[in-house]
């Protein structure tokens, strides 16, 4: 494909001049992050125009690895290039965003977010920064509520889909054992027994009936969005794991993984009716509050497949900061499906 950097050393000034349509005369670059399928690097650019710093994604690692994620890869690039301009999402701008036939390269040219700063999973999010997070996610949510025309995006799929269902809920089986197995020690009987019968659960989940359904980040969550000062200044970050679905699982799997228990019980309450507030205030009709919270207390169990399966799948090192991070979204979840009664809506 045209202009498609297939690595960092394919970006030059000219190529940059080319996408962003005005010259460039050069331009450094660092690596940030440590990406296993993709890498991120900022730009520095020295031009008259335009912003003066970017952030560049590029595929990496071993072809038969992105091949396993190029659907993802397909999701972010068509996030950007499609589905971005039809959304009120705060999600950073998008320059240029380009993918290989095969799906195995992509590049996009982003926003640089500096200074806002990435929020930190483990150690939970407070009231007022998750009202933020929540209003950015009906504004996800909303703009394609009910709309049949999201089926025609080849790159996404839905929870409907029965095939894909039968598959996950093989997975998280096998994930869920990996996970406590792993965890036996720090999770307890009683976790041990939510996240075993949930994962058993999960195909029956994937595809409970519900009306309603929109375009879902699919891990929205703190370790993928950035906060500034100001509460409301939440950008939502990467878009590979988008599907189409019942759209307060989005809403269930941040407030079960990301607010501590004790905070998730005193405010979810509130926190889901400000969630339909905002959906009412954006158009939405016919879904009262009372269906909004069933819809939030059936949603709980995304947290499972995100949870195991990330963990038992995951190609990066594993790491003290990465098990808390685990362990923080399993005893939230579990505490969340158990405290909602989640497993007797299945």
């Amino acid at each position: 494909m045209k202009n498609l950097a297939r690595d960092i050393e394919d970006i030059t000034p000219e190529w940059l001049a080319e996408v962003l349509g005005h010259e460039v005369r050069s331009f450094t670059s660092k690596k940030v992050g440590t990406g296993q399928t993709g890498a991120a690097y900022r730009l520095w650019v020295d031009a008259d125009k335009g912003p003066k710093t970017l952030l560049a994604k590029v595929a990496t690692g071993p072809v038969e690895v992105r091949q396993r994620v190029a659907t993802g890869f397909a999701c972010e690039v068509g996030f950007y290039s499609l589905l971005q301009p039809t959304l009120d999402v705060r999600a950073p701008e998008c320059w240029f965003a380009a993918i290989s036939d095969d799906r195995v390269k992509f590049t996009l040219l982003l926003e640089d977010l500096a200074p806002r700063v990435p929020g930190v999973q483990a150690a939970g999010v407070s009231y007022e920064r998750a009202r933020g997070a929540i209003r950015n996610v009906a504004g996800l949510h909303a703009p394609r509520w009910n709309d049949p025309s999201l089926f025609e995006y080849e790159f996404l799929t839905t929870t409907r889909d029965e095939k894909r269902a039968a598959f996950l809920g093989g997975l998280t089986r096998n994930a869920g054992a990996i996970f406590t197995d792993r965890f036996k020690d720090a999770l307890g009987a009683e976790d041990i027994a939510t996240i075993r019968t949930a994962a058993e659960a999960f195909e029956d989940w994937t595809t409970v009936a519900n009306e309603h359904f929109s375009l879902l980040h699919g891990d929205y969550r703190l370790d993928n969005l950035m906060f500034g000062e100001d509460c409301d200044d939440v950008v939502a970050l990467d878009w590979q794991t988008m599907i189409i679905g019942p759209p307060t699982r989005d809403l269930a799997y941040f407030l079960g993984t990301c607010l501590d228990i004790e905070e998730r019980r005193k405010t979810e309450q509130d926190l889901v009716s400000f969630y339909h507030q905002e959906l009412l205030g954006r158009g939405i009709k016919d879904y009262t509050l009372a269906e909004c919270f069933h819809d939030y207390r059936v949603g709980q169990l995304h947290a499972v497949l995100i949870t195991t399966v990330g963990y038992a799948y995951a190609t990066g090192e594993q790491t003290a900061d990465s098990d808390r991070m685990f362990m923080a979204m399993a005893k939230r979840s579990c505490a969340a499906i158990r405290d909602l009664h989640t497993l007797d809506l299945i």
